[in-house]
């Protein structure tokens, strides 16, 4: 084999991975499966298109070894390969962030109310929470919770926040977080939080932003 045989034959082999995420709901699958591990019926339900084509992306997902399967009866549940393909689509999404305009527009017009925005750095937050000074909300389903959370905070999911409201203190700020920045269950909660008369506000981070950025998780004990 020649150099520029050997040399195609590796760049072939990365382009793999770039050929699985050519597609905005395999990218959007992989965001949910940062999340925890689920079924094709559930992710087909997340990203609204059928079992069949579900099926299809996580075939490709799976060829390019970004994901793993396991059958559970008739069903079958996929995970991430590993963290590191969490970090990858979080760093796809700051290189694509810094160099196309529309998607930076589009996230301003997300964030146009720069008050719902938690206004320190996650090293802070962190150590807010772990003070008492602030209350950090998962909204997210229980499952997702369970499987990794940001260190001293709450699973709220977002269809129980109003039924579970007066577990909240008043004298406090909550702070909301979710799936990360093209999730919208934070902003659901904290316009639910504010309506209330609450003190609240949002992070765009997920456990995927805060394991990129090297910060702990709390995870279920193994064994």
């Amino acid at each position: 084999m020649n150099n520029r045989i050997r040399k195609d034959h590796l760049y072939e082999q990365v382009a793999r991975v770039g050929k699985a995420l050519a597609s905005p709901k395999r990218i959007e699958m992989l965001e949910m499966l940062a999340q925890g591990e689920k079924s094709v019926e559930a992710l087909a339900g997340a990203v609204t298109i059928d079992i069949k084509l579900a099926s299809a992306h996580l075939k490709a997902l799976k060829e390019a070894r970004l994901v793993e399967c396991r059958r559970d009866g008739k069903r079958m549940h996929y995970r991430l390969s590993g963290d590191d393909v969490a970090q990858l689509g979080v760093t796809l999404r700051s290189v694509a962030e810094e160099h196309l305009v529309d998607l930076r527009m589009a996230l301003l017009q997300m964030m146009a109310e720069p008050d719902r925005l938690v206004k320190v750095g996650r090293k802070e937050l962190l150590a807010q929470a772990k003070r008492g000074e602030v209350v950090v909300i998962d909204v997210r389903p229980h499952d997702e919770y369970d499987a990794a959370h940001l260190p001293y905070a709450r699973s709220i999911p977002l269809a129980e926040l109003s039924l579970r409201i007066a577990e909240l203190p008043r004298d406090i700020e909550i702070v909301a977080y979710c799936r990360g920045p093209f999730c919208l269950m934070s902003d659901e909660a904290v316009t639910l939080l504010k309506q209330r008369g609450f003190k609240a506000c949002k992070s765009l981070d997920g456990v995927s932003e805060w394991r990129a950025a090297g910060l702990p998780l709390t995870r279920p004990m193994s064994g």
